[in-house]
């Protein structure tokens, strides 16, 4: 293993070179194109032109009696073609649905592919043929020549996405300015079924006709859970793709009759699995990890907002003893040691011998959210929302999510209807502090 490791790492042979660029190409463009197809809501139609392409493959085979590449690539390129001008035609001529054409054009073709599989295997040529590995892949088996009509295809697809960029934009998002514009969203749209049929192409060797639909769809799918922008998203896919290339390569040289195709598609969901699950905003754990968070600042906050109010009422300034901020806070003095040592860490409060103080970061924080508590506690009195004593746990509540464009309204209003000085509220040095005074009789 160590040394089939190191054999992958020098790139010495050059069929570990060859068949690790066809990957990257394979994974890099089935990443690329995918993610058209994905926001276009054709993610089964790769699937369909996999399959439809099989008996490309076998007519190709069967006409020329040759196995060259680029002679089965185009064979499949026409059978794809065929197979996506009859999605078309069904859906445009018939009641029946997109998701069902896909279906009825993806089983007729692939039976038939099946069906020229089986009597080239019983012809005498058969078992030289090496048709059947265009079901499942063999990445191994590429070659030079292979490698250069790839790049070619691959290329193709490349340019064409750069130049024709804005056209699949307004495609997905809006095909109404795409035809008042001046183009045709049919044409674009058999554009783009063209490109995703030459994607197809590029991966058939490799992965096969079978799993070459994972590779459009996943990349694609595992970039969704980062971005809502197409273009960061286009970036991601095509990396996640070509990781996938990459390391798949890797993984089945390290041991052998390891198939590449299968394992890159394995690779692929990895990233999927992973994006699922940890994307900031889209993952699955998101909503656990931002209710967490929000936690988290609530409790600091809090600890804050018990600190300042415990300095408002020190006749002279002193530290702050454990006991009585966990009596404040109504929590344990293990929890309250922990947030404080976390506060620390932050700058917020300053560990002495005898207690706990503010720094003048923490004395910020905790004005901000006492005076949050303190306005709302008075725009709720004032509006007649709420009696005198049903404030306080309703302010306890939006306090956190006060932000300062807020707060400098709530002041504006109280100034300008009640004539509040909002100043008064959290000042440590006013005798009269409106809140001391109960707020709502000042």
């Amino acid at each position: 293993m160590l040394e089939n490791a190191l054999r992958f790492l020098t790139l010495a042979d050059a069929n570990v070179r060859f068949v690790l660029f066809g990957s990257l190409l394979i994974g890099a463009t089935g990443g690329l194109l995918g993610c058209f197809a994905v926001l276009r809501q054709r993610s089964l139609v790769g699937d369909a032109l996999a399959h439809a392409a099989l008996p490309g493959v076998a007519l190709a085979f069967l006409l020329t009696g040759s196995k060259a590449l680029p002679v089965l690539i185009t064979g499949a390129a026409i059978s794809g073609i065929i197979g996506v001008l009859v999605i078309q035609l069904i859906v445009q001529q018939t009641r029946i649905k997109a998701d069902a054409a896909i279906g009825i054009v993806l089983s007729v073709f692939f039976g038939i592919g099946i069906v020229l599989l089986t009597h080239i295997q019983r012809s005498s040529a058969g078992n030289q043929s090496g048709l059947d590995k265009f079901l499942f892949g063999q990445a191994a088996a590429m070659v030079n020549d292979d490698l250069k009509v790839m790049s070619v295809l691959a290329g193709l697809i490349i340019l064409c996405v750069v130049l024709f960029y804005k056209e699949f934009k307004a495609l997905i998002f809006d095909p109404g300015f795409l035809q008042v514009s001046g183009f045709s969203a049919r044409l674009v749209d058999l554009l783009l079924m063209g490109l995703i049929v030459l994607t197809v192409m590029v991966g058939l060797q490799a992965v096969g006709v079978v799993l070459i639909a994972a590779m459009l769809i996943t990349p694609a799918v595992a970039a969704r859970f980062w971005s809502e922008r197409l273009g960061k998203m286009l970036i991601l896919s095509t990396l996640f793709g070509g990781l996938s290339g990459a390391f798949g390569t890797f993984i089945s040289s390290l041991a052998p009759r390891i198939p590449t195709g299968p394992v890159m598609v394995l690779v692929a969901t990895f990233f999927f699995v992973i994006s699922a699950l940890f994307a900031p905003q889209r993952g699955l754990l998101a909503p656990w990890r931002r209710e967490r968070q929000n936690a988290a600042r609530e409790s600091r906050q809090h600890f804050l907002r018990a600190c300042f109010e415990l300095m408002e009422q020190l006749e002279e300034k002193r530290p702050l003893a454990l006991g009585e901020i966990a009596a404040r806070l109504g929590w344990e003095e293990r929890r309250t040691e922990r947030m404080a040592r976390r506060l620390r860490r932050a700058g917020s409060i300053v560990g002495r011998d005898d207690g706990w103080e503010l720094s003048s970061r923490g004395f910020e924080e905790g004005l901000f959210v006492v005076k949050s508590h303190r306005l709302w506690e008075h725009y709720l009195y004032y509006r007649s929302i709420l009696t005198a004593d049903h404030v306080d746990r309703p302010a306890d509540e939006v306090e956190h999510l006060l932000t300062p464009e807020i707060i400098a309204r709530l002041e504006e209003i109280l100034v300008r209807e009640k004539g509040i000085d909002a100043a008064r509220i959290t000042d440590l040095h006013v005798e009269d502090n409106l809140y001391r005074q109960g707020g709502r009789d000042a």
